[in-house]
């Protein structure tokens, strides 16, 4: 007993536990290593997100500026009413390029006016330094109150992408030089006005409210359609998506018998999550647009795809909320006389509700970013009007986000790719919204349970 309750004694040479041998010092190390690795790929991670999104802003933060242009302009009546009968159905008949030509006059004579003198400025620098999107304004206002048909009014005209870029670091004086839309007298009769406080850069509303713009009208894109499109997609997958990935989770985990058949069901579940989302693409195109006749670039069309390609992950994460879920809160429910439903739907699902409404909304924010299945149903065509209220709208012709994104990093103007890096800013601030939504409602339910 004295032996074993006594203090052990030191043999002979052994060395202290406080002194580490050269094996302890080799783990050491390694324990060392390792962390250093997770450290480097920590800083290495987020060194390249910084890295994205300085590229991003930097290429992007021009689009939510715009450059236009404030001169009087005389509206010649032989141009934009020949009968003179001040009747808006005759004025109509005149076309928006014929608007152009009260707009080069109207230049040119505020280029006298101020006494400019501009070396090789050309009649061709005064007719492209306005946007196409200007005469069609212009035509507007006209049509809106033909009392000011004769009159000279001060106009804010939108200026063409080439003007804005030379404010905007993206069209130089050896760039005009190799252009044939600008020159550098254009750019001197450009930095002229600016002088003079004719020209001004402000925040560009039109950016977030336009629809798309034709090739020749870069500067006049908007991503308008493409969000109410997106927000028409993300609605139809909420209603659908939720309560069947829901509803279909709740079955699997708490009611369904395990058998082959639901071990069956599990395995595809979990292969469809994986699938990449090309495929669920052709299969809209199969059975929604060519078997069930649906619109083609129609948002009901793209809601149902991703509904489809955002139910895999929502059956996952409601699953795996379930199964957090103590067993002990269900064997009490049902040992005070509750039935298995009410174990369920009175004391399970409140209780997962936060992993719930997590999945669902990454699921959500997945599904806003997606192009490629968008690409197959058609979401990727030219729309330049916008969708009607819902539902009529479900079935109306409407673009997406990144679908717009994608559209303009094929167009050449540079004004497209400056509203792509726009347009995915805009993408990314929705995506930080419902991740911070997710956050949100998971803490809320947290502290009410």
């Amino acid at each position: 007993m004295t032996d074993a309750t006594g203090p052990i004694a030191r043999q002979a040479g052994s060395r202290s536990l406080l002194t580490p041998d050269a094996r302890t010092k080799k783990r050491n190390a390694a324990e060392a290593r390792f962390r250093a690795y997770g450290v480097a790929a920590i800083v290495t991670a987020v060194l390249a997100l910084c890295f994205l999104l300085f590229t991003i802003i930097r290429d992007g933060h021009s689009a939510f500026q715009q450059t236009y242009a404030s001169i009087p302009v005389t509206l010649q009546a032989e141009i934009v009413d020949p009968e003179g009968n001040r009747d808006p159905a005759e004025m109509a008949k005149v076309y928006s390029m014929s608007y152009g030509r009260i707009l080069d006059d109207a230049l040119t004579q505020w280029i006298e006016a101020e006494g400019i003198e501009i070396e090789g400025l050309e009649a061709s620098d005064i007719k492209g330094f306005f946007s196409g999107e200007a005469q069609a304004t212009l035509r507007s206002q006209i049509l809106a109150d033909p009392e000011l048909v004769g009159t000279t009014v001060d106009m804010t005209a939108l200026t063409s992408s080439r003007v804005d870029g030379m404010f905007k670091a993206r069209v130089t004086e050896e760039s005009a030089a190799r252009d044939a839309k600008t020159s550098p007298a254009q750019i001197a009769l450009a930095n002229a006005m600016k002088d003079r406080g004719a020209l001004v850069t402000r925040f560009n509303t039109g950016f977030l409210t336009k629809p798309d713009a034709s090739d020749n009208r870069a500067e006049a894109a908007g991503i308008g359609v493409a969000i109410l499109g997106s927000l028409y997609m993300m609605l139809i997958v909420l209603v659908l998506a939720l309560p069947i990935g829901v509803a279909a989770s709740i079955y699997l985990e708490e009611f369904a018998p395990k058998n082959r058949f639901t071990d069956l069901i599990e395995v595809n579940i979990s292969n469809l999550a994986a699938v990449p989302s090309i495929v669920f693409g052709i299969l809209g195109l199969a059975a929604f647009i060519n078997f069930a006749g649906l619109p083609r670039s129609a948002p009901i069309v793209g809601g149902l795809v991703l509904t489809l390609m955002t139910l895999p992950t929502i059956i996952i994460s409601t699953r795996a909320a379930l199964k957090a879920v103590p067993p002990s809160i269900r064997d009490a429910a049902l040992g005070v006389g509750a039935s298995r439903m009410q174990s369920v739907f009175h004391h399970v699902l409140p209780l997962a509700m936060p992993g719930i409404l997590t999945g669902t909304i990454i699921g959500l924010a997945q599904a806003l970013g997606e192009t490629a299945p968008l690409l197959l149903i058609g979401m990727v065509a030219f729309v330049s009007t916008y969708p009607a209220a819902p539902p009529e709208g479900f079935f109306d012709p409407a673009s997406a986000l990144p679908v717009q994104v994608y559209n303009w990093t094929q167009r050449a103007d540079p004004a497209f790719f400056e509203r792509a890096s726009g347009a995915i800013i805009v993408l990314l601030v929705f995506l930080l919204c419902m991740n911070l939504l997710a956050i949100w409602l998971r803490r809320k339910f947290e502290r009410r349970w």
